[in-house]
């Protein structure tokens, strides 16, 4: 089956790794270098990804003579990311409050009443306000992709995950090593007969 590709949100939060993991200064060059081998972001979309993270606040930069430096420690995009979420949350309470009254003005324009230019203006401005909430929660759950600790138990799922990688690897490699002193099978027959790939190796 083809393999599913990063969503903008997961090239995010493995941005932010790289970031937070080293805790270095790193170049555009260097990071378009790091990101594919370590984070599997193609070289072509980091510039992208870093600009969108440097707008949002998650990553910050700075000109030194005629080069562009970036970085991002994990307290600072901890502090940046709730100052965000408060302030998102905030609209997003506020929205909700304006729609519920919205909406009961409406329910009260119900009764006994014809549809009225005032009730379908209301009904558009309550539309609208539907969409601001979800573009809000929208917003809110692109932060919550960021958080210094939600990337550190993605870090820790994917060490867990390599280790279990490492270890089938290292079962088939013995039962193939088994195979070839008891049967006196080549190599290349086992990996055959089983659809072991010939490059199977361990994962770094």
């Amino acid at each position: 089956s083809k393999k599913k590709g990063l969503s903008f949100e997961e090239k995010r939060a493995r941005m932010m790794e790289i970031f937070f993991e080293t805790k270095d200064v790193f170049q555009l060059k260097d990071l378009e270098k790091i990101a594919p081998k370590e984070k599997g972001i193609t070289s072509m979309s980091v510039k992208e990804i870093l600009q969108s993270l440097v707008d949002d606040g998650m990553v910050d930069t700075d000109r030194i003579g005629t080069s562009n430096y970036f970085w991002a420690f994990p307290s600072k995009a901890l502090h940046a990311r709730k100052r965000k979420l408060e302030e998102l949350e905030s609209q997003f309470a506020e929205s909700s409050q304006k729609k519920d009254a919205l909406q009961k003005s409406i329910e009260k324009s119900k009764t006994g009443r014809e549809d009225t230019a005032e009730r379908a203006a209301l009904l558009k401005e309550l539309a609208a306000l539907r969409q601001k909430k979800e573009q809000l929660k929208t917003e809110i759950d692109k932060y919550r992709e960021c958080d210094p600790d939600v990337v550190e138990e993605m870090r820790q799922t994917n060490q867990v995950a390599k280790e279990a990688a490492n270890r089938w690897t290292d079962n088939i490699f013995s039962i193939k090593s088994w195979a070839k002193r008891k049967f006196g099978f080549e190599e290349s027959r086992i990996d055959k007969g089983f659809g072991i790939p010939e490059d199977l190796d361990y994962i770094d």
